[in-house]
């Protein structure tokens, strides 16, 4: 799959940021309009283009709007200190976001000499909705090490990071299985995430940042591809959100999803 046609429109092409909420979301007899003229339930342009690194032994090019995150597989033989002799593999991920994959630079975290919160808990939830759908017996004492770096930053790099990740890995562990070190991808199934929100009163799939600043509600959903549910962040940034309410949520999320778990299935040749 490649990248969105240079004319489609997305939220960073729109109004700059800060812009009011008054001018980005508008309501006109009944309508609801949004940056880049999306409907609520409306993905943005959305691409993989796999292989991208060719020393990595896998790699996806996520496009999400106008959100670019690399992400690259590595296998390693060995696994840490405390799952050796243990019979099985281990799955986990680091996050960056390059400089100026934001409107202003942000320094690098080796700058600043530690890696901040926010890295170690998107670092942690990518690691843990890949680790959901490996059969860790089946991988052996391997390590599969996924690097998923932000180059353009608009909203949903997490979300976006998991879904490429997903394919970077399969790929990594299609490779073994292609060379014979594996009888069968120790893959039991696809993971993808979306985000969705309440916006102006109105349920939104996949936020890009202006929509995100200005939530209501903001929710990432991580979604194996059989439905089950590996794990939401819902979080109610002004007063509160039913329980009627995240249920809705979590079906679009679900529908976003099942349109992703499609372009997974398709670079995958599934």
């Amino acid at each position: 799959m490649n990248f969105p046609a240079s004319g489609q429109r997305d939220c960073a092409k729109g109004p700059a940021r800060g812009t009011s909420l008054k001018i980005l979301l508008m309501q006109s007899s009944g309508e609801f309009f949004r940056p880049g003229g999306r409907a609520p339930s409306q993905l943005r342009p959305f691409g993989l283009t796999p292989g991208f690194v060719q020393t990595a032994e896998g790699s996806v090019l996520v496009a999400l709007g106008n959100t670019r995150v690399l992400t690259c597989a590595t296998i390693e033989q060995g696994v840490p200190g405390w799952l050796r002799n243990a019979g099985r593999g281990w799955v986990t991920a680091e996050y960056s976001m390059l400089p100026r994959s934001t409107v202003t630079r942000t320094p690098r975290e080796s700058e600043r000499g530690k890696i901040g919160g926010r890295t170690h808990e998107i670092q942690r939830l990518i690691g843990r909705s890949l680790r959901s759908v490996v059969d860790m017996q089946a991988l052996g004492e391997r390590t599969v090490i996924l690097d998923c770096d932000v180059i353009q930053a608009d909203g949903g790099t997490r979300t976006a990071a998991i879904t490429g990740a997903a394919v970077a890995l399969a790929l990594a562990l299609d490779g073994l299985v292609k060379a014979g070190t594996l009888k069968a991808s120790p893959l039991k199934q696809l993971v993808a995430a979306t985000s969705v929100g309440v916006v102006g009163g109105t349920a939104l799939l996949d936020l890009c940042y202006e929509e995100d600043a200005q939530a209501e509600v903001d929710m990432n959903v991580v979604m194996t591809a059989d439905g089950g549910l590996v794990e939401t962040q819902a979080t109610a940034e002004k007063g509160s959100f039913s329980r009627a309410q995240l249920n809705g949520l979590i079906d679009l999320a679900e529908s976003g999803l099942k349109e992703i778990f499609a372009a997974q299935r398709t670079v995958l040749g599934l």
